[in-house]
């Protein structure tokens, strides 16, 4: 995780949980019929949206997306100005074997030295290009997906605890107990929604706009490598991807 990801996560828990400690007994916030409502409630509904497979696929690229860090575009940019100076000074031909910092650019790197041509090499990494943001996407979808359904889930456990309570109008003691078990399920509702769907479908966008730019100059950069580009001239090219303020750092 980056260090917005843990500072967030952990403080934002850690404001919630001390106003609960200041508001009395820890205790009185857990509720087990409610977190079943709410938590797992949530998941199953939101299940229905997608098959099985697709569900289960989009959680595992939006966990791999709120822990996994990207090359930096700045680094990346050196980097594929190295490639072009070992391209120019001994062929593409002599880019093989060597280690690259993501795969994707390992993978474009071997479709120049196995001779294909420019259609074929934009053609190829486009559509990888393309499939990963898809699945960046249909996770931040799901877990959307979970944001959107988790306060309702919450308020249908409220109305459940509420109907409770009306039942047992004749025994005034349980009132108060209910009505606080009705409202915990609006509280989970809003915590699972807020701290931790929303958050996540944010990242998974975030990666996935990442991912795009870091693939967007492997495609540039290679291509231009293919060409016989003069890699100060490839440098210049890909910089225009970085902020005015971060193009010094690519030097």
């Amino acid at each position: 995780m980056d260090l917005a990801t843990i500072v967030g996560l952990l403080v934002g828990i850690a404001m919630i949980v001390m106003s609960m400690l200041l508001g009395g007994d820890l205790t009185i916030f857990y509720n087990l019929p409610s977190v079943l409502i709410v938590f797992v409630g949530s998941i199953f509904v939101a299940m229905q949206r997608y098959t099985l497979e697709g569900f289960l696929g989009a959680a595992k690229v939006a966990g791999f997306a709120y822990s996994f860090k990207l090359i930096k575009p700045e680094e990346l940019i050196t980097e594929i100005v190295e490639v072009a100076d070992a391209a120019r000074k001994g062929g593409l031909l002599s880019l093989e074997g060597r280690e690259y910092s993501i795969d994707f650019l390992g993978k474009g790197v071997q479709l120049l030295v196995d001779g294909h041509d420019a259609d074929v090499v934009r053609s190829i990494m486009s559509r990888d290009s393309k499939l990963a943001k898809e699945r960046h996407e249909a996770g931040a979808e799901m877990f959307g997906g979970i944001a959107d359904v988790a306060p309702a889930m919450g308020m249908i456990g409220t109305l459940i605890g509420l109907v409770g309570m009306l039942a047992n109008m004749d025994d005034p003691k349980t009132i108060g107990p209910a009505m606080a078990v009705a409202l915990l399920t609006t509280l989970y509702g809003s915590l699972l929604a807020t701290v931790v769907a929303g958050p996540i479908k944010e990242k998974c966008m975030l990666r996935a706009a990442e991912e795009e730019l870091v693939q967007r100059i492997c495609i540039d950069g290679l291509l231009a490598i293919q060409a016989g580009q003069n890699p100060r001239i490839i440098e210049e090219m890909l910089k225009t991807y970085l902020p005015q303020g971060k193009r010094g750092a690519a030097e």
